[in-house]
């Protein structure tokens, strides 16, 4: 029997240095760890209908309906109102095409985090995120932990108590991404949400909040709010009305 325990304490006492040395200590590392959490059992295609509300200066509201559907990694399509309106925009591979009418208005160069972070991350290559957040300016070297709404989290871009560099940050025990803080693109010095619609001016960021845990086909991001950090005021909020992971969409995105 006591050899017994002998040999269970020295297993122990083996296996303890390997087990800090896979713990996350590094932007680089979490995003392998995120990739290699979920890479069997996230979903590639999603569909999912989102009510869109905007909060304009003046006080008043505008409400669309958004009609979304991915194909994972790095391919997003966004009806704006019904399909049949023909206003819509198409994300692929870091371009977004404009669509009015039914006709291509224009195509730039933009790459949307939220769907890097949110989705692309668990379904490609690691070495193609940190390609990617690499390319934004986010530095992978800086890397703390927070606490945030009663849970641990992973901050990846900025050191403790800085809110103004770009910024992402991932539920420490889910390894799902839940906050997005980058900088504007006319002004650096100031921070915003890729979604925050043509906003101008404080410091915005996207909060993902009523979040679930991951389950057998991934993680489902019920609601995300644009939040003014400076004046607190609110900007926009998107509610998922239905959400279907594993839809056939592959068409209309290719």
């Amino acid at each position: 029997m006591k050899a017994a325990i002998r040999s269970v304490l020295l297993s122990i006492l083996v296996a303890q240095p390997l087990l800090h040395a896979a713990e996350i200590a590094s932007g680089d590392g979490l995003v392998r760890a995120m990739h290699d959490r979920y890479v069997k059992s996230w979903y590639q295609t999603l569909t999912f209908t989102q009510k869109s509300t905007t909060y304009n200066p003046d006080g008043t509201t505008k409400v669309e309906t958004w009609y979304e559907a991915a194909l994972l990694p790095g391919k997003l399509r966004i009806d704006i109102g019904p399909p049949a309106d023909g206003r819509a925009y198409l994300m692929v591979d870091g371009n977004a095409t404009i669509f009015q009418q039914g006709k291509e208005v224009k195509t730039r160069s933009q790459v949307n985090m939220l769907l890097v972070l949110g989705f692309d991350v668990y379904k490609q290559a690691p070495e193609t995120t940190e390609e990617i957040i690499r390319a934004e300016k986010y530095d992978l070297s800086k890397f703390h932990e927070e606490s945030w709404e009663g849970r641990t989290v992973y901050v990846v871009g900025a050191d403790k108590g800085d809110l103004k560099s770009p910024q992402f940050w991932v539920d420490k025990e889910r390894l799902l991404f839940v906050r997005l803080i980058q900088p504007a693109r006319a002004d650096a010095s100031k921070s915003s949400s890729r979604r925050s619609g043509g906003l101008r001016g404080g410091q915005l960021q996207l909060v993902a909040a009523d979040r679930r845990g991951a389950s057998p086909c991934g993680f489902i991001l019920r609601k995300c709010l644009l939040r003014l950090v400076e004046g607190h005021e609110g900007l926009g909020s998107f509610d998922c009305v239905r959400l279907s992971p594993h839809s056939a969409q592959d068409d209309s995105l290719n």
